[in-house]
This record gives C-alpha cells, structure tokens and sequence, in this order.
C-alpha cells in the first residue's frame, strides 16, 4: 500500500478492500480473489495506520492465525485489539507468544493462558523462537522468553497433574471403560510437563519441594528423567563422529543424583492413589509402575528398600494380587506380576507363590519352522545356531516364564526349595535357555543342569520338516498327524507355523485338511486348495453353494470350527444353516 494515501482515503479503501467483490451479476469470484490477494499484501500497513476502532475490527477479522500472531510479534497488533479478535477466534498458542514479545504486554499474555486448551498450553514456549531451526544471519534474533511467561507456563501444565492427584477419584463411567482406559498411571505421563521441567534441570530440587507441585515434579522426574537422559544420550551417540564407532558407549550420567532422588521418596510408591477402588487392577498396575521406577533408576533398590518393600506387601495383601485366578488365556499378567515382585519383594511368602504360580502355567511350544534354502543360507552365515532350543524359545518371547523364574533366584529373599520344585516343571527349551542365558547365582545353574530328563524326550522342539526330508521318512502323512496332533498346534503363536507347513506340504491329505481351521483353509494358505475340495463337495447343489454363503456370512471364522466340519454342515439347507449360524 502507498504510503502516499490519504488519511482521510483509508475508510474507503478498508471498505472496498473488506468488501466482497460484486458484478452486475452478483458475485464474482475471480474478482473477490484479487481482493484477497490485495488485502493480505496491505493489511499489515493498515492496521499500522488505522486506529479508528471500527475499521480496525473489520481488518482484524480478515486475518488468519499465522498473519495475526506475525502482527502481533512486530507490535501492529496489541493487547487492546485481542477482545476482537476473540469475537471470532478462539485463543491460540502463537497470539500469546506474539504479545509476550513486548515487555508491557507480557501481564496481558499470561492472562489469556486459562483460555489455550491444555495440549496448546507448552507451545507458548516451545514455539516462542520459531527460526531456530531456519536461522541464517541475516534472520534477527527473537527477545529472550520472559521468565514470568515461562513460569506461569510451567504452572499451567504441572496444574492438571497436581489436582489429579489431591483428588484421583474414578471419573463418572469407570467402569463401562476398557481396561486399558482405567489405567490411572497414565495422568502421570504428562507430556507438557515434562517439556517444561526438562527446560529448568537447575530448578528441580527447588519445585520437587514445592508446596502445591512438589508431588507432581517429583512423580515426572521418577518417571521420566532417567529415560529421557538415555534417549538423548542415544541420539547423541547416533550422531557422533563414524570415526569413533568402534569405540564403547559411554553410559549417561544420571540425571537425578542422589539429594534429588532421595527428595522424590515421598512419590515413590503413589500414595496418593493407594485407595484408588478396584484394588484387583489398581494394586498390580500401581506395583508395575513402582518396579518400573526402580528399573529406571536401580539406586532406588538400597535407598528406599524398606519403603519398597512394605508398599510391595501391602499392595499384593490389598489386591489379592497372590490369589489363583481363573485360568486365562494370556499369561501376561502372572509373568508382569512375578517380575515386579522379583525386584521388589522381601517376604519370602510371597516370592514362593509367585514360583509356584509360575510352575502352573503351561509351558512353552516350541516349534523350529519349515527350513527354506534361502533363508537357511542367509541365517547360517550369521548365527549357524539360529535353530537350537534356547534361541527358538526367544522368537516369540517363550522365554518369559524361565527368565522370570531367574530374576527370582537373583532375589536372596526367595526360597531355594521353592525355585528347585519350579525347575522341576520347566520344558527342555527352558532348561536350555538357563544354560545358555543365566550366569548366576551358581545354586540355581547347577540346580538347573541337575532336572533330570525324561527317558523318551529330546530337546523338545516340534520341528517341521521339509518335503525333501519328509520323502526319507516310511510314512510322512503320520509326521503331517503328528504335527496337527502336537500341543503347538493349540499355542497361539506357533499353530500358525504348523498350519501353513502341513497346507503347503505335498503329502498332505485330506484328511489332514479337515482337521484345520476354516478359516486357516479358505483365507490364508493355498486358497486353490479349498476351492478345488469345495467344487467337488458342492458340485452342481444350488443349496450347498447357498449353505456356505450363509456359513462365510455368520463369521464361522469367529467360532473357529474345522474345514470338516464346514464342510458336513454345507448338507443342510441354506436356510437351516442360517437359523443354526444365528442361534
């Protein structure tokens, strides 16, 4: 815009250029985006010099975010003009920082804090030199952050945290939420937070002790400093000189010493959601979240033992965290729980249930796969020892059950008897995986190398054999059996395996067939294989061909019925098969 117009001008040309364009037809488009245009080019010489109120209204409202934040940082947009702008924006994140760039507008800034919706809150920070990461010389450096704008950040997202926490109460609906929603651990992860406190490291020890935050700071440090400080180091090694790779890691330092660690005691152990309700979930959670602390930072094991070790016991006695559940298919929570108590328990009790507990889980199927040529030599040449027990084990995280059984043993409180009876249960592969993996404490090797095997049993492994081997074996369609017949064939991740061997073998039969899943048959190996059976079971039969439509539409793979089975059922009706899918 010509700094040679007229003052007296600047109504008209705000107007016109506010204006939607007009023909003697009505709107027009292509005129209206040469207004636009116009008017993004001279508004921020028109807001410079119109202060008349209204007209400055009417060029506010033209502006977007990005414009208006710019405006703001430069001075041409003030505190004075936000109740405008507000008419028809919400608050956002680059308009307070905009104004906090001007020492008398700073005051104002913070005040519209309460209106950012909680996840924008941290970027009044974050976003408050925008070129960092695009500054050249010529580009001017942006004012330092004020530091009352920084502290009245770091209050609004340590905020929601500390009132979590004088009041951790089940919102309304609890318990019509999944199980993973009701995991209060969660509130703690605030990532906002966390971004705020990693920019002050310098004033940790003094808002750990703070009378309203202090809790909150020091739940954040126990959960977040030691990873962090792992994750940048981890980053600053990838971008480290290549030359020096051959050189070891250095470990991080810590990032919490010993006078901090000791200040955040009081959290350690989440008192303030001991009598969270729906102790069966809550304890185990609280437990796992307390043992993944100490992991973090395993100076916690000697400086707050007895604190560990009595919120351990009171957590597993309230919980009933020790009680036989019913069988479940997921053995997840029994080996989390059995881990946690390994590296916080001291009542011998308890550490010989969790043994016994874990003697009663089934054991592992181990199953070494079908060998192909390609990928044999691409493995041989690097671990010629891919197919031995100990290493099978580990490829579907079968290890678990034995791996926490030693952790157990590392615990001097656990009994010696209570471990040998649970060795005594282990499969082969486990038993391997100890040898191999375990390097003390030397009872427990040696107790371990002393089970005795079983007469008729190998190492324990299912495996699957190649066509070419099965051609050396008298009878391979027995092999094929025994397979399906394995108790691998029921374990999740290995029936899979097994499936797809006995589908893709050349000495299958159909008998073999049948007794697969359906949905094992029809949609994942060899589909030819099942439409060939299907045209010779349903042939011409109008009805048969409807049957299975029917049977394919009521989900049969949710039931998990046999291919045989499918098949016997294709002799009904369409309309018998549908009442009895339905029922």
């Amino acid at each position: 815009m010509s700094e040679d117009l007229l003052k007296e001008a600047l109504k008209t040309v705000v107007e016109a250029l506010c204006a939607p364009a007009k023909s003697p037809h009505g709107f027009d488009p292509q005129a209206d985006q040469w207004r636009e245009k116009a008017l993004e080019a001279a508004l921020p010489a028109l807001l410079a010099r119109t202060s008349a109120k209204r007209l400055r209204n009417q060029l506010l409202v033209q502006a977007d975010e990005k414009m208006l934040a710019a405006l703001a940082a430069d001075g041409t947009v003030t505190a004075a003009d936000v109740p405008a702008i507000l008419r028809t924006r919400r608050v956002w994140a680059g308009l307070i920082s905009g104004l906090a760039r001007h020492p008398g507008q700073v005051e104002a800034a913070i005040a519209l804090l309460p209106r950012l919706p909680g996840h924008e809150v941290e970027r009044v920070v974050r976003d408050w030199d925008l070129d960092r990461y695009t500054r050249t010389d010529e580009t001017e450096l942006a004012p330092p952050l004020p530091q009352a704008l920084f502290n009245a950040v770091l209050e609004a997202c340590l905020t929601p945290l500390a009132a979590y926490l004088l009041h951790p109460e089940p919102e309304e609906g609890w318990e019509a939420v999944s199980a993973f929603s009701k995991d209060w651990s969660l509130e703690l992860g605030s990532n906002s937070a966390w971004a705020m406190l990693a920019r002050c490291p310098e004033r940790w020890a003094e808002l750990a002790a703070h009378p309203t935050f202090g809790a909150a700071v020091q739940h954040l440090l126990l959960d977040q400093a030691e990873i962090r400080a792992w994750e940048d180091a981890q980053v600053h090694a990838a971008g480290s000189d290549p030359a020096d790779e051959d050189l070891p890691a250095e470990e991080p330092a810590p990032a919490l010493s010993e006078e901090l660690l000791l200040a955040c005691l009081p959290a350690l152990c989440l008192p303030e959601l001991a009598e969270v309700p729906n102790p069966q979930v809550t304890a185990r959670r609280t437990l796992h979240h307390i043992a993944h602390r100490v992991h973090n930072n395993p100076r916690l094991a000697d400086l707050a033992a007895e604190q560990l070790h009595a919120a351990t016991d009171a957590l597993v006695t309230r919980g009933h965290l020790l009680s036989l559940p019913e069988k479940q298919a997921d053995d997840g929570p029994v080996l989390r729980l059995a881990e946690d108590l390994a590296l916080l328990s001291a009542n011998p009790g308890h550490l010989a249930e969790t043994c016994a507990q874990l003697a009663l889980l089934d054991p592992p199927a181990v199953v070494s796969p079908t060998p192909s040529r390609t990928l044999i030599r691409i493995i041989d040449s690097v671990d010629p020892d891919h197919d031995r027990p100990a290493r099978l084990l580990e490829r579907h995280s079968e290890h678990r059950r034995v791996q926490a059984l030693a952790a157990l043993a590392a615990n001097l409180h656990t009994p010696h008897t209570a471990l040998t009876d649970a060795l005594s249960v282990l499969h082969p592969a486990e038993l391997a995986w100890i040898a191999e993996k375990v390097e003390g404490p030397d009872w427990f090797l040696n107790a371990a190398a002393a089970v005795p095997a079983a007469a008729d049993e190998d190492d324990g492994v299912l495996r699957l054999l190649s066509d070419d081997e099965l051609d050396q074996h008298p009878d391979p369609a027995s092999v094929l059996q025994s397979w399906l017949d394995s108790p691998a064939a029921d374990e999740y991740f290995s029936r899979s395996e097994v499936y797809r061997a006995v589908v893709a073998s050349r000495h299958r039969t159909l008998e073999h067939l049948l007794q697969i899943p359906a949905d094992e048959i029809l949609s994942r190996y060899e589909p030819e294989v099942a439409l060939k059976i299907l045209l010779d079971h349903c042939g011409r039969s109008t009805e048969r061909w409807a049957a299975l439509a029917a049977a394919m539409a009521f989900a049969y793979n949710e039931e998990k019925i046999t291919f045989g089975k499918l098949l016997d059922s294709l002799s009904a009706p369409a309309q018998a098969q549908t009442s009895c899918s339905a029922s």
